[in-house]
């Protein structure tokens, strides 16, 4: 009888020692659900003045270029100038040979002294046209007389036929005589145009072979730079040919393409009278916008900045980063592009500490005193004193709990 009890024994012993142990557990303590704040940096908001730059990269551009070609056919005589070299006003940059020069000269004075002994002759010849005419109508007038009488012998039978055709022929060789020296007297003031023009023609052909002469000879017209060297002593060159350039150190330009978003701000601060300027990276070189190119495409305007300084470096044809200072905007915040989200949206942190988006405008780009990009915005929600938060989260959205880093360092000290 024992044995069949002691199985439940034990059941009983077990289910009597789990009471107990669950009337004397402890109790648990109470959990509450907190909602978890972000850390966050924030800017206070402090409108001011400022001043948005527009990142430009234009080519420079030398506009007062001189491009020297060859006036006349012949061989360099001297180049005493390099590829790269400065010269000063006044030095001889390239002549071409007087031997192949003095010929050509001459030629052309040679014509002019040809058409001028031309036009004398000319002058004389009508003087003497002029004084064979009235001899040779003498002498038609005494053949007509002749003629008369031989008629007048022929009717009475005193003279034959063949002195009546003798005296005819006689009367019509004088007039053609006459004739002919009259067409040669009405033709003097042709051909006196005639050889006036040609010797026109012939002395401007020369004032223009000695000009080019003079300028076979190349000076330098200004303090400048040697480019573009395509010849050497002795080449032969054609006329026209190109031998090299010259370019002034001063008054380079630099032509950047600017968005027409941002042209008609530009133009009409020019029209204002405001003075504009461009810096180079560390503002080694700075350009003031003159004006802009006359037309325009779709990628934009070509605005032309000219160079205020010494160019230090520069040379036609590089290419040059630059940032161009738009007028100034009143009421505006320079913020870190962190700060941004999406195209024109910012958050705010409230009095609650939770984050609130506003809607801003894109003024532009600025540089800060440590030279660091900050963007330009402006909108009636950025107050003085309102709280800016500048770090940028991916989740962040209206409503979201957020705290600032700082005090969030201090508490966990």
């Amino acid at each position: 009888m024992s044995k069949r009890l002691f199985p439940l024994i034990i059941l009983a012993l077990g289910i009597l020692g789990f009471l107990a142990l669950k009337m004397t557990r402890p109790e648990p303590a109470e959990v509450s659900a907190t909602e978890r704040r972000w850390r966050v940096e924030v800017q206070t908001i402090e409108p001011d003045n400022h001043t948005p730059v527009l990142p430009l990269y234009g080519e420079v551009m030398a506009p007062e270029q001189v491009n020297v070609t060859a006036t006349l056919a012949g061989r360099i005589g001297a180049r005493p100038v390099s590829e790269g070299e400065r010269v000063q006003a006044g030095e001889l940059l390239v002549a071409l040979d007087d031997a192949d020069i003095t010929p050509v000269v001459a030629q052309a004075e040679a014509q002019v002294a040809d058409l001028q002994a031309q036009l004398r002759s000319e002058q004389v010849r009508h003087r003497n046209d002029l004084a064979a005419l009235k001899t040779e109508q003498s002498i038609r007038n005494n053949a007509r007389r002749q003629l008369e009488r031989t008629e007048s012998l022929v009717k009475r039978n005193l003279a034959s036929r063949e002195d009546l055709e003798s005296a005819t022929d006689a009367l019509a060789r004088s007039e053609l005589t006459v004739s002919i020296r009259q067409r040669a007297i009405d033709e003097h003031p042709s051909r006196l145009q005639s050889l006036e023009a040609r010797l026109a023609q012939a002395e401007a052909s020369l004032e223009t072979t000695k000009r080019d002469a003079e300028r076979a000879r190349v000076i330098a017209p200004f303090d400048g730079v040697v480019t573009g060297v395509q010849v050497a002593p002795g080449d032969q060159v054609s006329r026209n040919e190109p031998l090299l350039s010259l370019y002034p150190e001063k008054g380079l330009e630099l032509r950047a393409r600017v968005p027409d978003l941002f042209r008609a701000e530009l133009v009409a601060a020019l029209d204002r009278g405001e003075r504009l300027y461009a810096f180079s990276e560390n503002r080694q070189h700075r350009f003031e916008l003159s004006r802009f190119a006359g037309i325009s495409d779709p990628a934009g305007t070509e605005a032309i900045l000219t160079l205020d300084g010494e160019p230090a470096g520069l040379r036609p044809g590089g290419l040059l980063p630059v940032s161009l200072e738009r007028p100034e905007r009143s009421q505006t915040v320079a913020i870190p592009f962190s700060a941004l989200y999406g195209a024109n949206a910012v958050y705010l942190m409230d009095n609650d500490n939770r984050m609130e988006r506003v809607t801003v405008e894109r003024i532009g780009e600025a540089r800060a005193a440590n030279g660091e990009r900050q963007l330009v915005v402006a909108g009636e929600a950025l107050q003085p004193g309102t709280r800016l938060i500048t770090t940028h989260l991916p989740n962040a959205m209206t409503g979201l709990k957020v705290e600032l880093a700082a005090d969030a360092g201090e508490a966990s000290q």
